[in-house]
C-alpha cells in the first residue's frame, strides 16, 4: 500500500519549485550577472577614464565583468538617480563625483531630488585631485600674496574662470576669497576646454583648474601658478606652495574627488567585499601610476571613511554656498 506521505512530499516539492528562489536559488553575488558601474558624465573625461581603469581590475578580482554605463544629464543628477533607484543587490554602482554628491543638491534642488547622504551606500574613495589657481601671463603678480594686494587695491576688477556654476572649482575659489578678504568676479564657462586658452591669451585674469589640466600649462610656462588647493604640494609642481602653507590660510584644503557608491540598502557584506577589492585594486602599482598620470591621487580607506568624508564635504560646501549665495 503506497504511503500517504509520498503525494504530500511531491506536492510540497511542486509548491517549492513555484516559489521564486525557494528551490532554485540565484547564484551568490557576484556570479549571477555583470556589475554595472554608472558614470554620470559622458565618455572621455577624467571621471570616465578613472572609472574604466578601476572597473577592469575590479572585474578581474571579482571574476565578473564590471561594465561602464555613461548616463549623462543635469550635472550628474540623472546618472546618480539611476543608481539610487536600482535594485540594491550589488549589481549597480555609481562613480559619484564631488559636484553630483556633495554640491548639486545645495544649488539646484529641483534637479537633485535625492538625498546623497541617505540614498547612497558609500563603498570607497576612487581618487582625489587637488586644484591649482593660475594667473594669466600679463597679470602683475608672482604669488598669491601679490594677488591679494592687487585684488584689495581694485575690488571686483579682477575675474576668475571655472568650468561652471556650483562646481568644486568655484567653491574652492569662493572659500579662498572669503579667507583672504578679496573680491574677484566669477566667469563660469560651459566646460573647461576653453578656459586655459583664454588665460594663456590674457582674456581672463585667473582660473581655478583641476591639477590634470593645469600642470602642462604651468610646466610649459604659459600660465603662472599661485597655489595648490590640497594640503600639500604636488610632486609635479614642487615649487608651487599649497595654500595651507600661506599666512591666514592654515587648514585650507579642498580637492576634487570621486567615490564609488551603491544604492542605500545594498547588503553590508556586499559593500564590505566591494570595498576590500577596490582597495586592493588601488594598491596595484600600475593602477596607481595611471591615476597619477591623470593628476589623481589614488583613493583608499573603508566605506565608513568615505561616508564621514562626504558628510564633512557636504557640511562645508553648504556653508560656502550660503556665504557666497551660489545659485544655478
Amino acid at each position: 500500500m503506497p504511503s500517504i506521505k509520498q503525494p504530500i512530499a511531491l506536492a510540497a516539492l511542486l509548491v517549492a519549485a513555484a516559489l521564486p528562489g525557494a528551490a532554485f536559488a540565484q547564484p551568490a553575488w557576484p556570479a549571477a550577472k555583470p556589475i554595472t558601474l554608472i558614470v554620470p558624465y559622458s565618455a572621455g573625461g577624467s571621471v570616465d577614464f578613472n572609472a574604466r581603469l578601476v572597473a577592469t581590475r575590479l572585474g578581474e578580482r571579482l571574476k565578473q565583468s564590471v561594465v561602464i554605463e555613461n548616463v549623462t544629464g543635469a550635472g550628474g543628477a540623472i546618472g546618480v538617480a539611476k543608481a539610487i533607484n536600482a535594485a540594491p543587490d550589488g549589481y549597480t554602482l555609481v562613480a559619484g563625483p564631488d559636484s553630483a554628491i556633495a554640491i548639486g543638491k545645495l544649488i539646484n534642488p529641483a534637479a537633485f531630488k535625492f538625498d546623497p547622504l541617505k540614498d547612497l551606500a558609500p563603498v570607497g574613495m576612487l581618487n582625489t585631485a587637488p586644484m591649482v589657481l593660475v594667473a594669466r601671463p600679463g597679470l602683475p603678480v608672482q604669488n598669491y600674496g601679490d594677488l591679494v594686494k592687487l585684488a584689495k587695491a581694485s575690488p571686483g576688477k579682477l575675474n576668475y574662470a571655472t568650468s561652471g556654476v556650483g562646481t568644486v572649482l568655484q567653491l574652492a575659489m569662493e572659500l579662498l576669497k572669503e579667507k583672504s578678504g578679496i573680491y574677484v568676479t566669477h566667469i563660469p564657462y560651459h566646460g573647461g576646454a576653453q578656459i586655459a586658452s583664454d588665460v594663456i591669451g590674457n582674456q581672463v585674469d585667473l582660473a581655478m583648474l583641476v591639477s590634470t589640466s593645469a600642470i602642462p600649462h604651468i610646466t610649459g610656462g604659459r600660465v603662472k601658478a599661485l597655489g595648490v588647493t590640497g594640503s600639500k604640494r604636488l610632486e609635479a609642481l614642487p615649487n608651487v606652495p599649497a595654500f595651507d602653507e600661506m599666512p591666514g590660510l592654515k587648514g585650507y584644503s579642498m580637492v576634487s574627488w570621486t567615490g564609488i557608491f551603491a544604492p542605500a540598502a545594498t547588503p553590508p557584506a556586499t559593500v564590505k567585499r566591494l570595498n576590500e577589492e577596490l582597495n586592493a585594486v588601488l594598491k596595484d602599482p600600475e593602477v596607481r601610476a595611471k591615476l597619477q598620470e591623470q593628476g589623481a591621487v589614488p583613493g583608499s580607506g573603508s566605506a565608513e571613511d568615505l561616508g564621514r568624508f562626504v558628510q564633512a564635504e557636504y557640511a562645508r560646501n553648504q556653508k560656502i554656498v550660503q556665504a557666497a549665495n551660489i545659485k544655478e
